[in-house]
């Protein structure tokens, strides 16, 4: 039995295979999906696991200066990639509608598979987020939608690019990859110093943009519902695309509620318990009187030290 089902296995991967685009092949971790599987189990177990158990009886890393030049860095990178996507078919020939993937060997088709890797090798990238967070023993900062978020989105995409780089699948890329610009500016602000926290006033509204984000991916999905016809190659991202959506404007929404609806009306004897508890108090962490923004400094800008 257990033979029949494994040799099942290997004849469903093989067929599967056999429908992947063959102008990935050529890029990092492209071949299967070997690699960056084991780079997230990898991952998720440093995270829950290896890296508190490393950081258990350290000081926290003072990471300012590294965190810094990676924020920007990575407002540079997105801002990179959402300008390939514009050129290589939202902002020339694509309707916004029921776009296609084109999979001629065309410069521009050849662009959108350059960019759709390259928006998946980011997702890689942003797991340093949450190394970082370990190193500098900030673990009230990952939750489940953290790590949830930074796993199942690369491996996601990994059969996106492998079997439909572009195309109308490759919208909430792009959209997400506008965010990214913005919320990695205001870390890499979060991290440069107090002297840029007066700048730092918009935080609230980050959240209000990520939600503004999963609306826009959404909408833009449920079109595919309502049309005559669409003959969109892979239909099956259309849903995940929408679920993800979906799910996400859900967890968020909740996030807003609590943080900066629910969090404002707390009593001021629940706010004064909020801060020696190290709680949610009007959206940011406070502990032992210092109110934490998400990258770890306080309020004033400074790194707590154990």
């Amino acid at each position: 039995m257990t033979t029949e089902v494994g040799t099942w296995v290997v004849k469903f991967y093989e067929d599967l295979m056999k429908h992947a685009d063959p102008r990935i092949n050529a890029y990092p971790m492209m071949q299967g999906p070997g690699l960056m599987t084991a780079i997230l189990v990898g991952y998720v177990m440093f995270v829950l696991y290896l890296g508190p158990r490393l950081m258990a009886n350290r000081k926290p890393f003072d990471l300012k200066g590294i965190m810094v030049v990676y924020n920007f860095a990575m407002v540079a990178f997105s801002a990179f990639i959402v300008y390939e996507f514009l050129m290589s078919g939202w902002a020339t020939d694509y309707t916004w509608r029921c776009d296609p993937v084109d999979v001629s060997d065309s410069p521009q088709a050849l662009r959108m598979v350059r960019v759709a890797w390259f928006f998946f090798f980011s997702k890689f990238i942003e797991l340093l987020d949450t190394v970082f967070f370990v190193l500098r023993k900030k673990n009230s900062q990952i939750t489940f939608l953290h790590i949830f978020h930074h796993s199942v989105m690369p491996w996601t995409w990994w059969w996106g690019v492998k079997f439909g780089p572009g195309g109308m699948g490759s919208f909430h890329a792009m959209v997400n990859s506008i965010v990214h610009v913005i919320m990695y500016f205001y870390y890499g602000l979060s991290a440069a110093g107090p002297q840029f926290q007066k700048y730092l006033w918009w935080k609230k509204y980050m959240t209000a943009i990520q939600l503004v984000q999963f609306v826009l991916v959404s909408l833009h999905a449920t079109q595919y519902y309502f049309m005559d016809k669409c003959d969109y190659q892979i239909p099956l991202f259309v849903h995940l695309v929408w679920m993800y959506g979906t799910f996400f404007f859900v967890l968020f929404s909740n996030f807003w509620y609590q943080a900066y609806t629910k969090g404002k009306r707390l009593p001021k004897t629940q706010e004064k318990d909020g801060r020696q508890k190290g709680v949610i108090a009007n959206g940011k962490h406070v502990e032992n009187g210092h109110t934490y923004l998400e990258n770890g400094t306080t309020q004033n800008g400074k790194i707590k030290a154990n």
